[in-house]
């Protein structure tokens, strides 16, 4: 296939630095991969002066291959990889490290694990919580906040730092690196020893960096250092697909580039190679609303295609139950499941569309860990209540609930395996208020007896004030009292189509069944299945047919999502997820969520 003439451009640039503005679909690969080889062809640089920056081992790989498939049968000692795999080999040439020195995810969470064990706190979800702390940390670290100065939204500052520097300790006393020390601690080093930096300098006399817009501020200061005297910096990014300022990704890093480099050369890649021209149309529509942004004239040649598909639901459920029956007829008519992609904003929303997939026995892979709703604590909580309100009377799922809401009971009164109210009773033989709580617990557990699980859940929130335990804990724990209702009304939501706690039961345990499926599943080579994924998690992949449900207020754009800042990723998101599809896009809403009226999206405006 000949180039085009921005790509041509491209490749052949001669020295100094280069910013390339690649638009979804415009071959910034086949740029990058060719320019690789000009450079040892044409201009006669060593392949291993030529150094090749991905954000990812896959991506690096694959960027590896590529080249090496155009090349023929001859290896050139070119360097690929990734920004953490070069800085920790800087510092392993200074320092000695060994892989044994890298801090595991695994560790990670121990570590934390052991430091929350030998405070007070207790959160309901402690790996969630250890999730916001490894955020927090990590923000922290490439950011380059003063720990005095930094306000943790998991828990409180003085906590947050006692942890911080608790976590600190134990590296250092174990010598150990975690990722964001790579970047941290190699960027300390080039900056103190000249020496180094000259030496790192002659070995990578052209730097190309792949998928620049997701650079963090360390990232781009150190590779201003590396590519010194010379500056064969070239870049290949496009700011509109940025979507990751929560791991410290800064799109504004690409105009800064222009002002670092006044005499640096821009070319945009402006023809998408991927999508019908419809689907590159509506795409644009959306994308020329941010205004912090380089403007782009993206065209293709591709035909027009069929219009994109825009359609309004009551609820979630018709518009599962309308996803699944277009996925049916598209296989009826040809289309393999495989090239059939369902985008979600966030990984919790995909639930229900999971659910329904397996309700129709239709094949699904999950690239990323989607979040299983009925493992959250409050889930726990409202199972628990059925359970014993269904006969069940085992101590752990009594202790899950005797005081949500508070009823004073103490924890001692349960000293065996299995409960009983009459032995309650007894503890409380003396305390007439204490036995008359107990006698409207056992009051409630019986009416919910007779309950199908929606009634009974409702009964829990209202009956029993359930909601009003929530709305305690949010205020403890300064959450939101909104989330966690929204959480509660979805599991409610979900409950409705079970006629009894037992027949939900059962497809909850499939459901667990089916996600350590899908996680096995995900170390293997994709099945013939349709891909369930988030926007960030689709991030340079492309399918056939592309469908977008669940496209209101609250949901895209992100409810936390305030600042018009935070509006302009979010509306970027929704641009990767449309710019994925290459014949035909479903962009989808619904008018009610667990019966209340939701806004659509003011993005499908």
């Amino acid at each position: 296939m000949p180039f085009s003439k921005s790509q041509s451009r491209a490749i052949a640039h001669k020295t100094g630095p280069m910013l390339i503005l690649a638009g979804p679909g415009s071959g910034k690969t086949l740029v990058i991969t060719n320019r690789i080889k000009y450079l040892i062809e044409c201009a006669q640089i060593h392949p291993s002066k030529i150094l090749v920056i991905t954000f990812t081992k896959a991506a690096a790989e694959e960027m590896k291959e590529r080249f090496y498939k155009i090349m023929g049968e001859k290896r050139y000692p070119v360097i690929f990889g990734t920004f953490h795999s070069i800085f920790f080999g800087i510092l392993r040439h200074a320092y000695h490290y060994t892989a044994d020195n890298i801090l595991r995810e695994e560790q990670k969470r121990q570590f934390l694990q052991e430091i929350l064990d030998k405070t007070d706190l207790e959160p309901d979800d402690e790996q969630e919580f250890i999730s916001s702390l490894i955020a927090e940390i990590s923000k922290v670290k490439n950011e380059q906040i003063d720990l005095q100065y930094y306000y943790s939204t998991s828990c409180a500052a003085s906590l947050f730092r006692e942890i911080y520097q608790k976590y600190e300790q134990k590296l250092i006393k174990k010598r150990l690196l975690d990722f964001d020390d790579m970047l941290l601690d190699c960027y300390q080093l080039l900056k103190e020893r000249k020496d180094i930096l000259r030496g790192w300098q002659n070995c990578f006399e052209y730097i190309l960096i792949d998928e620049v817009q997701d650079m963090n501020r360390l990232q781009y200061e150190m590779m201003r250092m590396l590519a010194l005297p010379q500056n064969n910096l070239f870049l290949v990014g496009d700011d509109d697909q940025s979507i990751y300022r929560f791991r410290g990704a800064k799109p504004e890093i690409m105009f800064q580039f222009t002002k670092d480099y006044p005499d640096a050369k821009m070319s945009l890649l402006e023809q998408n190679f991927r999508s019908t021209n419809n689907i590159v149309l509506e795409s644009l529509k959306l994308i020329n609303q941010n205004k912090t942004r380089f403007y782009k004239e993206i065209i293709t040649q591709n035909p027009q295609g069929e219009p994109v598909e825009h359609k309004i639901f009551q609820n979630a459920g018709e518009e599962t139950h309308w996803i699944v029956r277009q996925i049916q007829d598209a296989v009826e008519h040809g289309r393999k499941y495989e090239e059939i992609a369902i985008l979600f904003r966030t990984n919790t929303g995909a639930q229900m569309m999971t659910e329904r997939l397996m309700e129709y026995n239709i094949p699904f892979v999950m690239k990323e860990g989607i979040q299983n709703l009925y493992e959250h604590w409050i889930a726990k909580d409202l199972f628990a209540y059925l359970k014993i309100a269904g006969g069940a009377r085992e101590r752990r799922e009594f202790l899950r609930i005797i005081n949500r809401p508070n009823r004073y009971i103490s924890r001692e009164c349960l000293d065996t395996p299995m409960f009983s109210f009459d032995r309650l009773r007894a503890y409380y033989e003396e305390k007439f208020w204490m036995i008359e709580r107990i006698d409207r617990m056992e009051e409630d557990i019986t009416w919910m007896g007779n309950l199908s699980p929606y009634a009974a859940i409702n009964y829990i929130r209202k009956g029993i004030g359930y909601d009003t335990y929530l709305l305690q804990y949010a205020e403890e724990h300064k959450l939101k009292v909104e989330d966690l209702y929204e959480l509660l009304d979805e599991i409610q939501d979900h409950a409705r189509q079970y006629k009894d706690s037992a027949s939900w039961f059962c497809h909850v345990e499939k459901y667990k069944e089916e996600l350590t499926r899908q996680a096995e599943k995900r170390n293997r080579k994709t099945e013939n299945a349709v891909h369930i994924l988030t926007f960030h998690g689709a991030k340079g992949l492309e399918f056939k047919e592309v469908f977008l449900p669940d496209l209101n207020d609250g949901t895209v754009p992100y409810k936390k999502a305030i600042l018009e800042e935070d509006l302009q990723e979010e509306r970027r998101m929704l641009y990767v997820g449309m710019t994925r599809a290459m014949e035909k896009l479903h962009l989808y809403a619904v008018e009610q969520r667990y019966g209340k009226k939701i806004a659509i999206s003011r993005f499908l405006s």
